[in-house]
């Protein structure tokens, strides 16, 4: 039988990596985000590479009404889940407008709730799904509210792995550093003007890679390549000083 993937934030990115690996292992794909036409692009791409069915759902899942169509369609049934949704603030959190703040936390933690919540039933009462949170490994470590709300997904993917993998429905965090997407180009950061390590960027295919197959062996988190492994663990061991000083470097 054809497996059903659903990936939000799936017009650009990590999000439209994901829909085209999933697709290329055969699974027919519901591609979730705001920009119409983004989404229609993406979509015809993968048909024609992989000649899987494609739905497009134009939705904000900031908006009430928007977000429960997409609940709808998850609690319809769907394999895969993959909240890759979000976004990033460009300003210092007491400059930061508290509004933009309140969206990033919904974005980040409440829609990814609400959407989990939604699928859910249909995997357990199947006796299998997978779903794939999108964090950071800024989520390990004090890196202001986005560091916060990847640390609530891994938190939260913990968990939940742990009570609903022995009834067959995995849950995973994907934690990647750096990746070559339009992420910081969206905070208005050109390429080369991102301060980070040429060394320390990661590819979405990576990131995608490792992740569906840390997925795929029931793992409740997934840290992309060894050097982002080695650092995580380093910074469990260092003063938040050290560790704040040193994540403030890279934007």
């Amino acid at each position: 039988m054809t497996r059903t993937a659903l990936v939000t934030g799936a017009s650009s990115g990590l999000g439209a990596e994901f829909a085209r690996q999933l697709a290329a292992r055969g699974a027919d794909v519901v591609l979730v985000a705001r920009d119409r036409t983004a989404l229609a692009a993406v979509a015809e791409r993968i048909h024609a590479d992989f000649g899987t069915h494609v739905d497009v759902l134009v939705a904000d899942l900031l908006d009430d009404d928007e977000r429960a169509a997409v609940e709808a369609r998850l609690a319809a049934g769907v394999d895969v889940l993959v909240n890759n949704a979000g976004f990033g603030l460009d300003l210092a959190f007491e400059k930061t407008d508290v509004a933009d703040e309140v969206r990033h936390l919904r974005l980040h933690v409440e829609a990814a709730l609400r959407l989990t919540h939604a699928a859910l039933p249909t995997m357990l009462e199947r006796g299998g799904g997978r779903i794939v949170n999108v964090a950071s490994v800024a989520g390990f470590v004090p890196r202001g509210t986005y560091g916060a709300v990847k640390g609530w997904l891994i938190s939260f993917s913990r968990w939940a792995n742990v009570v609903y993998s022995p009834r067959g429905v995995s849950v995973t965090a994907v934690c990647p550093g750096f990746v070559h997407t339009n992420f910081h180009e969206r905070l208005g950061l050109p390429p080369g003007q991102e301060g980070v390590p040429p060394g320390m960027w990661l590819t979405a295919d990576t990131v995608v890679r490792e992740g569906l197959r840390a997925a795929a062996r029931g793992r409740s988190v997934s840290i992309p390549s060894l050097r982002y492994k080695l650092l995580v663990a380093v910074s469990l061991l260092l003063p938040d000083r050290t560790v704040v000083k040193a994540a403030a470097r890279g934007r």
